[in-house]
């Protein structure tokens, strides 16, 4: 019997809602979304990469034990507003409150100030949940805020506290943009928010191969395409020197 000649096959278009899900659900510019690009396939990456969690929720992921440990930040001063208070908060198992995370930060940065005035900061403090260990920078003594190099000597730090301790992966961390108290500047003369990708090469470059949650302002920016993972391809930097 002759088979049928068959033409060139078009597979069909995708549906991802039901009913008139997908009407209605069209992105506009009046909504908060994210423009992912796809990557080319690549086989696995013996260095490694960051992955970055695009829309989604941090502080329910953490909760819901998706991570066993998160970089974030912490100050001496206040932290009501922080990414810490909220996981104390909201950490069933979890013995500290948003004031003695405070009084442990300016109880070890004053001690700090006395017997290693000269060491490099900053210092990574553990707070122990639990159900998650949190890794918190703490924000340099006598200052608002912290410095891509500040980020870079902390990550190396983390990194050496993660490095063999299987027990403490997955890990998660902040961006450290877009922070209401423990701002992040590019050094402390510019008072400039660095960029996402300058942040993600800060991370990387010091060894952490975790998770990253952009800031949910980036969440606004749905009319620039977005990786889903560090390094970025490397078209990127042909068509930032011009090619195409």
């Amino acid at each position: 019997m002759v088979q049928p000649s068959r033409g060139p096959w078009n597979p069909p278009t995708p549906r991802l809602y039901e009913e008139e899900g997908d009407q209605l659900m069209a992105a506009t510019q009046r909504h908060e979304h994210c423009t992912l690009l796809p990557e080319a396939p690549a086989a696995a990456e013996k260095a490694g990469r960051i992955r970055i969690l695009w829309g989604q929720q941090m502080v329910p992921d953490l909760v819901a034990g998706r991570y066993r440990a998160v970089v974030c930040s912490v100050n001496a001063v206040d932290n009501a507003d922080g990414v810490i208070s909220q996981l104390v908060r909201l950490t069933q198992t979890s013995q500290w409150t948003p004031a003695t995370v405070t009084s442990y930060a300016k109880m070890f940065s004053e001690s700090v100030n006395i017997h290693a005035a000269n060491d490099r900061e900053p210092y990574i403090l553990k707070y122990d949940l639990d159900s998650l260990l949190i890794l918190a920078l703490l924000r340099p003594s006598g200052r608002d805020f912290f410095t891509l190099d500040d980020l870079s000597r902390g990550f190396a730090t983390v990194t050496k506290m993660l490095a063999g301790r299987r027990e403490r992966l997955p890990v998660a961390s902040v961006s450290f943009l877009g922070a209401r108290s423990n701002r992040l500047y590019e050094d402390a003369s510019s008072r400039r928010e660095p960029s996402f990708e300058a942040v993600l090469r800060t991370m990387y470059a010091s060894g952490f191969r975790g998770d990253v949650y952009p800031s949910p302002q980036m969440w606004a920016l749905g009319h620039i395409g977005v990786f889903p993972s560090y390094p970025f391809p490397e078209a990127l930097d042909v068509m930032r020197e011009g090619g195409h």
